[in-house]
């Protein structure tokens, strides 16, 4: 699995992923989700930059060209609530893509230790595609994992994997290289931290995101970190 990481090159992203983090300008859950959504598009023109393209014959009022355009739309799949706004983003970009959606919670029990639990999937097929996943956090990495593997063994193997987050740990960078160690596979982020907390949740990271970009909710009897 190739890492990137965007934040390491001074560049617009930087300023955005420190508004996102900053616990005053949080309290806006329209700017926040708005950045996510500029993330998004970021992530998404750094990514087309990868892929395959055929040139297009095109008439104007004045004459004629070829222009490339991509030979084949990816499929664009996100972990809800979560990450919605930066899936959003992407599909600003890649307008004419396919996609997929998974719903994803950590149900823990009463030692403190969490399960990944993957409620719903929907999803075109996936075999021969070029595959974009987007999760705002990679905390554990169990999350992302297990969604894809339950979307490949149900809907077929990608060409190529990108797997798309703002804010990635050093711990869940190493377990998916553990669990997804093809050479098709990308991780692109923003920033990496190296800590977690007991619970599982990134420091510095900036908070829960989903709670951030859509208000906080009802915990019955999980904490369920869409």
């Amino acid at each position: 699995m190739k890492v990137i990481n965007l934040g390491q090159t001074n560049s617009i992203i930087n300023p955005i992923v420190r508004e996102i983090r900053d616990q005053d300008i949080q309290q806006d859950s329209f700017r926040f989700r708005h950045n996510l959504e500029r993330l998004g598009e970021l992530f998404a023109y750094e990514i087309s930059k990868t892929m395959e393209y055929h040139p297009v014959h095109v008439s104007t009022s004045l004459g004629n060209l070829d222009v490339a355009e991509l030979k084949q739309q990816p499929v664009l799949a996100t972990i809800l609530r979560a990450g919605l706004p930066l899936y959003q983003g992407m599909l600003h970009l890649f307008d004419k893509a396919n996609n997929a959606f998974i719903s994803a919670y950590r149900s823990y029990q009463k030692n403190g230790e969490f399960d990944i639990q993957v409620e719903y999937v929907s999803s075109p097929p996936l075999s021969g595609r070029c595959f974009i996943i987007a999760d705002p956090m990679l905390a554990t990495g169990a999350s992302m994992a297990l969604t894809c593997r339950e979307l490949f063994h149900s809907h077929g193997e990608p060409d190529s994997i990108h797997l798309v987050c703002v804010i990635a740990s050093t711990e869940g960078i190493e377990y998916l290289k553990k669990k997804m160690p093809g050479k098709n596979i990308t991780l692109w982020t923003a920033a990496i931290d190296e800590d977690l907390t007991a619970k599982a949740y990134i420091v510095p990271g900036l908070g829960d995101a989903g709670d951030l970009a859509y208000g906080p909710k009802e915990d019955v009897q999980n904490d369920q970190a869409y």
